[in-house]
């Protein structure tokens, strides 16, 4: 008999191909069969005028603030394309958030100042906003992303400059793999961010799947993640704590342990 928490068991991944990995292999040591179902992928800004505006006056900034890893290689690609290296000017100091943020920053050379304690936009929020009054800050990010950290640091007396780095869209070929995904049975779908919430349920609307999806419980990586499920109608069965992979892993881990004997559940396309 297979010991490990997770043995037979189906769990869709949703994060970009390129990220899924850690993920996933997370997953496969407590013994699933992680589903991996792209439904993100990372592509150029629809300008990036704004972008090569801010890089040419980084030692204006006194924050950089990186929401991803994607955030990272993006403005390091720009930065790369423009024909110069991405330096960190005496003066500027570089907010992350996440672990994984921070890790990707730190490896192309870039000085991390502040982690938030939780890593959502709201926690970078409360440890900045005392710290920042009258500062310039760059926040680099992902298109149409929510507007919680501008906003907040605007309202502490900082002046936020706001560029999009990078867009995320849904793969033509999500709809398909999704399709085959279910059709062969999954236990637990996994979301790493709102944008993975939003892609499935398109790519699933695209595949004349039902959403939510029936007896499939959905685990959240954060706060932010479970309310976007709330509001498109999946409340999530468990939420990591804390908000990164390894808790998201140990959340699916947690939400079977729960239902130990639910059996397989399958969807009808």
């Amino acid at each position: 008999m297979n010991s490990l928490p997770l043995a037979g068991r189906r769990v869709l991944v949703t994060r970009a191909a390129h990220q899924a990995g850690k993920l996933s292999e997370g997953l496969r040591a407590l013994g699933a069969e992680p589903v991996e179902v792209p439904v993100l992928e990372i592509r150029p800004p629809e300008s990036f005028g704004p972008l090569d505006a801010a890089l040419a006056k980084l030692d204006s900034y006194d924050w950089l603030i990186l929401t991803s890893a994607n955030a990272v290689r993006a403005i390091v690609g720009r930065s790369a394309e423009l024909g110069r290296s991405l330096v960190q000017p005496p003066c500027l100091k570089v907010a992350a958030v996440g672990e994984s943020t921070a890790a990707a920053a730190r490896n192309v050379g870039l000085q991390i100042t502040f982690i938030p304690v939780s890593y959502v936009a709201e926690s970078l929020v409360d440890g900045l906003a005392g710290q920042t009054a009258g500062n310039r800050i760059l926040l680099a990010r992902a298109a149409a992303a929510r507007d919680v950290i501008p906003d907040a640091l605007r309202g502490a007396g900082a002046s936020v400059d706001v560029v999009d780095a990078y867009r995320n869209v849904l793969p033509e070929a999500a709809p398909g793999i999704l399709l085959q995904a279910l059709s062969s049975g999954i236990d637990a779908a996994t979301f790493t961010s709102s944008s993975s919430v939003t892609h499935l349920k398109e790519a699933a609307h695209a595949a004349g799947v039902a959403w939510p999806f029936a007896s499939i419980p959905a685990i959240s990586i954060g706060p932010i993640t479970s309310g976007t499920l709330r509001e498109l109608g999946w409340e999530p069965a468990a939420e990591a704590n804390p908000s990164d992979i390894p808790g998201l892993v140990a959340a699916v881990a947690q939400a079977f342990s729960r239902m130990a004997s639910q059996p397989v559940a399958k969807v009808e396309s």
